[in-house]
Protein backbone atom coordinates (compact mmCIF):
# COMPACT_ATOMS: atom_id res chain seq x y z
CA UNK A 1 0.00 0.00 0.00
CA UNK A 2 1.47 3.14 -1.09
CA UNK A 3 2.23 5.96 1.66
CA UNK A 4 -0.22 9.16 2.22
CA UNK A 5 2.29 12.12 1.21
CA UNK A 6 1.67 14.69 3.35
CA UNK A 7 2.81 18.67 3.60
CA UNK A 8 2.94 20.19 6.75
CA UNK A 9 2.09 24.38 6.26
CA UNK A 10 1.80 26.48 9.38
CA UNK A 11 4.01 29.23 10.75
CA UNK A 12 4.51 28.14 13.64
CA UNK A 13 7.73 25.94 13.37
CA UNK A 14 6.67 24.25 17.24
CA UNK A 15 3.41 23.49 15.90
CA UNK A 16 4.41 22.06 12.67
CA UNK A 17 7.08 19.65 14.94
CA UNK A 18 4.59 18.69 16.71
CA UNK A 19 2.67 17.99 13.69
CA UNK A 20 5.47 15.88 12.27
CA UNK A 21 6.07 13.92 15.36
CA UNK A 22 2.73 12.76 15.07
CA UNK A 23 2.15 11.74 11.30
CA UNK A 24 5.99 10.27 11.13
CA UNK A 25 4.69 7.24 13.48
CA UNK A 26 1.64 6.33 11.65
CA UNK A 27 1.34 3.29 9.33
CA UNK A 28 0.19 4.86 5.73
CA UNK A 29 1.73 8.47 6.24
CA UNK A 30 4.89 9.66 5.19
CA UNK A 31 5.55 13.88 5.90
CA UNK A 32 7.41 14.79 3.38
CA UNK A 33 7.69 18.85 3.39
CA UNK A 34 7.10 21.46 5.83
CA UNK A 35 6.03 24.93 4.72
CA UNK A 36 6.01 28.34 6.63
CA UNK A 37 4.43 31.06 4.61
CA UNK A 38 1.55 30.46 2.49
CA UNK A 39 4.28 30.82 -0.82
CA UNK A 40 6.49 28.44 0.03
CA UNK A 41 2.66 25.95 0.41
CA UNK A 42 2.06 26.39 -3.26
CA UNK A 43 5.49 25.69 -4.29
CA UNK A 44 5.97 22.47 -2.25
CA UNK A 45 2.78 21.45 -3.20
CA UNK A 46 3.56 22.16 -7.18
CA UNK A 47 6.96 19.85 -6.86
CA UNK A 48 6.27 17.45 -4.51
CA UNK A 49 2.70 16.61 -5.64
CA UNK A 50 1.57 15.28 -2.25
CA UNK A 51 -1.74 13.52 -1.10
CA UNK A 52 -2.54 15.97 1.09
CA UNK A 53 -1.78 19.54 2.37
CA UNK A 54 -2.50 20.32 6.15
CA UNK A 55 -3.23 24.72 5.83
CA UNK A 56 -3.00 26.54 8.36
CA UNK A 57 -5.34 29.82 7.18
CA UNK A 58 -3.01 32.41 9.33
CA UNK A 59 -0.10 32.22 7.37
CA UNK A 60 2.94 34.89 5.82
CA UNK A 61 3.20 36.01 2.37
CA UNK A 62 -0.38 33.90 1.22
CA UNK A 63 -3.03 33.33 3.39
CA UNK A 64 -4.22 29.97 3.71
CA UNK A 65 -7.48 30.35 1.84
CA UNK A 66 -5.66 31.75 -1.10
CA UNK A 67 -2.93 29.17 -1.19
CA UNK A 68 -6.15 26.42 -0.74
CA UNK A 69 -7.13 27.85 -3.73
CA UNK A 70 -4.04 28.11 -6.04
CA UNK A 71 -2.78 24.64 -4.70
CA UNK A 72 -6.41 22.93 -5.82
CA UNK A 73 -6.88 24.88 -8.74
CA UNK A 74 -3.41 23.82 -10.29
CA UNK A 75 -3.37 20.22 -8.97
CA UNK A 76 -7.25 19.54 -8.13
CA UNK A 77 -6.24 15.96 -6.87
CA UNK A 78 -4.30 17.35 -3.80
CA UNK A 79 -6.27 17.48 -0.72
CA UNK A 80 -5.86 20.47 1.52
CA UNK A 81 -7.07 19.89 5.20
CA UNK A 82 -6.99 22.75 7.35
CA UNK A 83 -5.93 22.89 10.42
CA UNK A 84 -6.67 26.11 12.24
CA UNK A 85 -7.55 27.93 15.44
CA UNK A 86 -10.27 29.97 13.48
CA UNK A 87 -13.89 28.70 13.89
CA UNK A 88 -16.37 31.68 12.54
CA UNK A 89 -18.79 31.70 9.56
CA UNK A 90 -16.43 33.43 7.01
CA UNK A 91 -12.94 31.11 7.62
CA UNK A 92 -15.04 28.33 7.01
CA UNK A 93 -16.82 29.03 4.07
CA UNK A 94 -13.24 30.68 2.87
CA UNK A 95 -12.05 27.38 3.14
CA UNK A 96 -14.14 25.29 1.68
CA UNK A 97 -15.11 27.70 -1.59
CA UNK A 98 -11.34 27.43 -2.12
CA UNK A 99 -11.47 23.85 -2.47
CA UNK A 100 -10.80 22.51 1.20
CA UNK A 101 -11.66 18.78 1.10
CA UNK A 102 -11.62 19.03 5.40
CA UNK A 103 -11.62 21.75 8.44
CA UNK A 104 -10.39 20.92 11.85
CA UNK A 105 -9.69 23.43 14.60
CA UNK A 106 -6.37 22.98 16.40
CA UNK A 107 -7.06 21.16 19.67
CA UNK A 108 -8.54 18.27 18.16
CA UNK A 109 -7.41 15.31 19.39
CA UNK A 110 -4.54 13.24 17.71
CA UNK A 111 -6.50 10.45 16.43
CA UNK A 112 -8.96 12.76 14.93
CA UNK A 113 -6.38 14.45 13.04
CA UNK A 114 -4.63 11.10 11.97
CA UNK A 115 -8.12 9.89 10.54
CA UNK A 116 -8.71 13.41 8.80
CA UNK A 117 -5.56 12.80 7.04
CA UNK A 118 -5.79 9.09 6.15
CA UNK A 119 -9.68 10.58 5.49
CA UNK A 120 -9.49 13.29 2.87
CA UNK A 121 -6.13 11.63 1.14
CA UNK A 122 -8.31 8.72 0.67
CA UNK A 123 -10.85 11.49 -1.58
CA UNK A 124 -13.47 11.82 0.93
CA UNK A 125 -14.34 15.00 3.26
CA UNK A 126 -13.76 15.47 7.08
CA UNK A 127 -15.01 18.37 9.16
CA UNK A 128 -14.49 18.40 13.03
CA UNK A 129 -18.12 18.33 14.92
CA UNK A 130 -17.63 21.96 15.74
CA UNK A 131 -17.51 23.14 12.52
CA UNK A 132 -19.80 20.46 11.39
CA UNK A 133 -22.29 21.89 13.56
CA UNK A 134 -21.72 25.59 12.24
CA UNK A 135 -22.27 24.15 8.90
CA UNK A 136 -25.65 22.99 9.76
CA UNK A 137 -26.41 26.23 11.55
CA UNK A 138 -25.63 28.45 8.81
CA UNK A 139 -28.25 26.49 6.24
CA UNK A 140 -30.57 25.87 8.52
CA UNK A 141 -30.74 29.85 8.91
CA UNK A 142 -34.32 31.67 7.26
CA UNK A 143 -32.75 33.09 4.31
CA UNK A 144 -33.73 36.54 3.41
CA UNK A 145 -35.38 35.42 -0.14
CA UNK A 146 -36.78 39.23 -0.41
CA UNK A 147 -33.20 40.76 -0.37
CA UNK A 148 -32.36 38.09 -2.65
CA UNK A 149 -34.34 39.02 -5.39
CA UNK A 150 -34.27 42.61 -4.72
CA UNK A 151 -30.35 43.03 -4.56
CA UNK A 152 -29.26 39.64 -6.53
CA UNK A 153 -25.36 41.67 -6.20
CA UNK A 154 -25.23 41.13 -2.51
CA UNK A 155 -23.32 37.76 -1.60
CA UNK A 156 -25.62 35.70 0.76
CA UNK A 157 -23.38 36.80 3.92
CA UNK A 158 -24.13 40.71 2.92
CA UNK A 159 -27.92 39.36 2.24
CA UNK A 160 -27.57 38.52 5.87
CA UNK A 161 -26.21 41.75 7.20
CA UNK A 162 -28.44 43.78 5.06
CA UNK A 163 -31.18 42.19 6.91
CA UNK A 164 -29.49 42.60 10.48
CA UNK A 165 -28.48 46.51 9.80
CA UNK A 166 -32.26 46.84 8.51
CA UNK A 167 -34.04 45.55 12.00
CA UNK A 168 -31.36 48.28 13.61
CA UNK A 169 -29.10 46.17 14.78
CA UNK A 170 -25.66 47.70 15.62
CA UNK A 171 -22.13 46.18 13.86
CA UNK A 172 -20.98 45.47 17.50
CA UNK A 173 -24.73 43.01 18.02
CA UNK A 174 -24.25 41.71 14.27
CA UNK A 175 -20.69 40.70 14.48
CA UNK A 176 -21.98 38.70 18.30
CA UNK A 177 -24.90 37.10 16.43
CA UNK A 178 -22.81 36.27 13.46
CA UNK A 179 -19.43 35.12 15.55
CA UNK A 180 -17.58 37.13 13.16
CA UNK A 181 -15.14 40.20 14.47
CA UNK A 182 -16.71 44.02 14.28
CA UNK A 183 -13.84 44.86 11.53
CA UNK A 184 -15.20 41.90 9.66
CA UNK A 185 -19.02 43.41 9.75
CA UNK A 186 -17.23 47.01 8.60
CA UNK A 187 -16.06 45.71 5.69
CA UNK A 188 -19.28 43.83 4.56
CA UNK A 189 -21.31 46.98 5.22
CA UNK A 190 -18.88 49.41 3.15
CA UNK A 191 -19.47 46.51 0.16
CA UNK A 192 -23.15 46.81 0.93
CA UNK A 193 -22.62 50.56 0.37
CA UNK A 194 -21.17 50.35 -2.67
CA UNK A 195 -22.90 47.67 -4.58
CA UNK A 196 -26.23 49.78 -3.82
CA UNK A 197 -24.65 53.27 -4.32
CA UNK A 198 -26.02 54.63 -1.15
CA UNK A 199 -23.73 57.05 0.57
CA UNK A 200 -24.89 55.82 4.41
CA UNK A 201 -26.20 53.53 6.97
CA UNK A 202 -29.89 55.36 6.68
CA UNK A 203 -30.16 55.26 2.65
CA UNK A 204 -29.11 51.34 3.42
CA UNK A 205 -31.68 50.53 5.76
CA UNK A 206 -34.56 52.63 3.96
CA UNK A 207 -33.48 50.72 0.81
CA UNK A 208 -33.83 47.56 2.82
CA UNK A 209 -37.19 47.99 4.83
CA UNK A 210 -38.22 49.04 1.35
CA UNK A 211 -37.98 45.53 -0.07
CA UNK A 212 -39.20 43.90 2.86
CA UNK A 213 -36.19 43.70 5.00
CA UNK A 214 -36.06 44.11 9.16
CA UNK A 215 -39.26 42.55 10.02
CA UNK A 216 -39.40 41.20 13.74
CA UNK A 217 -40.00 37.89 13.00
CA UNK A 218 -36.62 37.69 11.20
CA UNK A 219 -35.34 37.81 14.74
CA UNK A 220 -34.62 34.27 15.99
Amino acid sequence: MTSLRVVIADDHPVFRSGLQALLAVQSGIEVVGEAATGVEAVRLAAELQPHVVLMDLQMPDLDGVAATKQITRDSPRIAVLVFTMFDDDDSVFAAMRAGARGYLLKGTNHAEVVHAVHLVGSGGAMFGPAVAQRVIEFFARPRPIGVALAFPQLTDREHEILDLLAQGQSNTTIANRLRISDKTVRNHVSNIFAKLAVADRAQAIARARDAGLGQPHRDR
